[in-house]
C-alpha cells in the first residue's frame, strides 16, 4: 500500500539548515506530485513546496522562497527539503503528502499523507 515516511527533522538555531527526507513505497513516484506542508501549533497546516510529476516542475511558498530546496530522487523513491537559513517562525511539524501528477497548494487536494517530522529553530 502507499507509504510516505518523513525523516531528519529536528532541534536547529536560527540560521542553520536541515534536510527532511520523504521515502515513498507503494506508488511510482515519478507519475505523482509530492508535496511538502507543514503545521504550527494553533495553525492550519499550509502548503510549503512541491514537485511536480515527471518534468519534475517546483512550487515554493513566498515565506520560503530562496531558502528552501525541493528536490526527488526516483531511484531512491524519495524526495528531500533541503532548508537554510531557518528562521524561528518555520518550527512545525511538516509532511509529505502526495498526489496524481501536478502540485496544487491545497492540503486536501493531496491523497496520502505521512506521520510527520519536526523541525523546532530555536536558539
Amino acid at each position: 500500500q502507499v507509504q510516505l515516511v518523513e525523516s531528519g527533522g529536528g532541534l536547529v538555531q536560527p540560521g542553520g539548515s536541515l534536510r527532511l527526507s520523504c521515502a515513498a513505497s507503494g506508488f511510482t513516484l515519478n507519475y505523482y506530485a509530492i508535496g511538502w506542508f507543514r503545521q504550527a501549533p494553533g495553525k492550519e497546516r499550509e502548503g510549503v513546496s512541491c514537485i511536480s510529476s515527471s518534468v519534475g516542475r517546483t512550487y515554493y511558498a513566498d515565506s520560503v522562497k530562496g531558502r528552501f530546496t525541493i528536490s526527488r530522487d526516483n531511484a531512491k523513491n524519495t524526495v528531500y527539503l533541503q532548508m537554510n537559513s531557518l528562521k524561528p517562525e518555520d518550527t512545525a511539524v511538516y509532511y509529505c503528502a502526495q498526489r496524481r501528477d501536478y502540485c496544487t497548494e491545497r492540503a486536501p487536494d493531496f491523497d496520502s499523507w505521512g506521520q510527520g517530522t519536526q523541525v523546532t529553530v530555536s536558539s
